[in-house]
């Protein structure tokens, strides 16, 4: 596929552009300009919602098992054009190539979850008295709303597009306005494989768009990934207008490190949760609680990330102004005392001086009330921060305003499950810089990390995407009176 010259709005099948004004796509390997694409607003909403509403009987009334059978074609789709669709995240995110890779064929096992719903998603039905029936039937809502950030843009969409759409809803999609080229790739192979028009839209733009989705009265869900400054306005918006919402925001991940770790496996493990995706994944290690005497680990830990090299094994970060903010992070750490033991700052690429890249850094005795330690840098950064013992170690990670994720690397189990049980955050890893759930297991944090009831992935999602309908019946007429009467 080769890149559009501009990327449209995709409703009731058809590519719109709306003649409004558009932005920009750029690229953050070279600063190259990719495309454009359109600042949508309310009426473009409308429209959308429109088409969603018109699809969603006939939608809705296919059998879980017919709907499934399109998500079976659409996923040997993505399987089929992997190597166009990575060239796109990398091009319009900035990955490199083999993260790009690896988040599509994530989104590959995405679908597969959503085709596996026929074997998950079974009504119940009990004889509760002679000839007196109970039965519940899980049914979809209706139109809903997808918000999604520019970090993945085609694995965090097949986190809910997948689910939504197979149990029977029909779908807006809002992607980051700075990463729209992955959704509306989306859109055409979704077409491909059989989708119905209107059932599919996708409407870029901005904050209008956000706000147009809060607000209308006929969308009955809303799911956002993004910042938790964010998080938290459009929880509060989508909410106050009836609509079902959860709304999954930034982190502070920390990472304890005992003294009994494993050397190697952890400083591996820790620089790859910090250096990966260019750090800018809700998941990456953001703060390393070393606990005692773990200098052996911070020398392996400055040696592996001196292997890292901005465009070759470390891709760019999203924006100028994201480069410029990261390296402000350093300087200020610097300033107030904490040590830099690998400076990622000034980085530059060779053939692409005009991208966006900060090198991996690792920032030692940082104290907990530095910015740098608290607030969420969303860069290849790491802060260490020295702990006396487990306990401080762990009073250090529950003061963090977040929740998302903590991890411990140790040989002992006891130490872990102390982890395990104490640490404030909703997903946990045991010597696994990244603990990420895979399906059916769902993704979600606690804290300021997300804000509303259940997962949008996973096999808590069909709470969030279907409502229950219980009928009661009864077929004895000759039994006049009973509990039922």
């Amino acid at each position: 596929m080769t890149i559009q010259a501009e990327v449209s709005n995709f409703i009731g099948g058809q590519k719109i552009s709306n003649g409004q004004s558009s932005l920009d796509v750029i690229s953050p390997l070279d600063g190259s300009k990719l495309s454009t694409m359109p600042l949508s607003n309310h009426t473009d909403i409308n429209q959308a919602v429109e088409a969603a509403q018109k699809a969603f009987p006939a939608w809705s009334g296919l059998t879980l098992k017919e709907r499934v059978q399109i998500f079976f074609k659409y996923r040997n789709l993505l399987e089929k054009h992997i190597d166009e669709l990575t060239n796109l995240v990398h091009k319009e995110n900035g990955k490199t190539t083999e993260e790009a890779r690896a988040e599509v064929l994530k989104s590959i096992e995405l679908c597969e979850f959503a085709v596996s719903m026929p074997q998950i998603v079974t009504n119940e039905i009990q004889e509760v008295s002679k000839g007196v029936e109970c039965r519940i039937e899980r049914k979809p809502l209706g139109v809903v709303a997808c918000i999604t950030p520019f970090n993945f843009p085609n694995m965090v969409p097949h986190w809910t597009i997948p689910n939504a759409l197979v149990l029977g809803n029909t779908v807006v999609l809002k992607p980051s306005e700075l990463v729209p080229l992955s959704a509306a790739r989306m859109a055409e192979l979704l077409q491909e494989a059989g989708l119905p028009d209107g059932v599919f839209n996708v409407v870029n733009g901005g904050k209008e768009v956000v706000e147009a989705i809060c607000d209308h009265p006929d969308i009955k869900a809303t799911s956002f990934v993004g910042s938790t400054k964010v998080a938290k306005i459009v929880y509060k918006r989508a909410s106050a207008n009836l609509q079902r919402c959860v709304a999954l925001g930034g982190a502070k991940n920390h990472l304890l490190v005992l003294p009994d770790a494993n050397v190697d496996m952890t400083a591996n493990n820790v620089v790859a949760s910090m250096a990966g995706c260019a750090g800018q994944r809700c998941m990456a290690a953001s703060v390393m609680v070393g606990v005692d005497k773990v200098q052996p680990i911070i020398d392996k830990m400055v040696e592996e990330a001196k292997a890292i090299k901005p465009g070759e094994n470390l891709g760019s970060v999203i924006s100028k102004e994201a480069k410029e903010r990261i390296e402000q992070y350093i300087t200020e750490a610097e300033a107030q005392g904490a040590k830099i033991l690998v400076d990622g700052r000034n980085a530059v690429v060779e053939g692409s001086e005009d991208g966006f890249y900060v090198g991996p850094t690792i920032i030692d005795y940082v104290k907990p009330d530095m910015a740098v330690a608290k607030e969420e840098i969303f860069g290849p950064v790491i802060s260490i921060i020295r702990a006396k013992d487990l306990d401080e170690a762990i009073a250090i990670e529950n003061s963090s305003n977040y929740g998302n994720a903590a991890a411990v690397f140790t040989q002992s189990g006891g130490l872990a499950r102390q982890v395990m049980e104490k640490a404030s955050a909703g997903m946990i890893g045991v010597n696994i810089g990244v603990p990420v759930p895979r399906e059916p297991f769902s993704f979600g944090g606690w804290n300021e990390s997300k804000f509303g009831v259940g997962d949008i992935t996973g096999k808590s999602s069909i709470e969030f995407w279907t409502q229950n309908k219980k009928t009661t019946t009864k077929w004895n007429p000759e039994d006049k009176r009973d509990w039922m009467s």
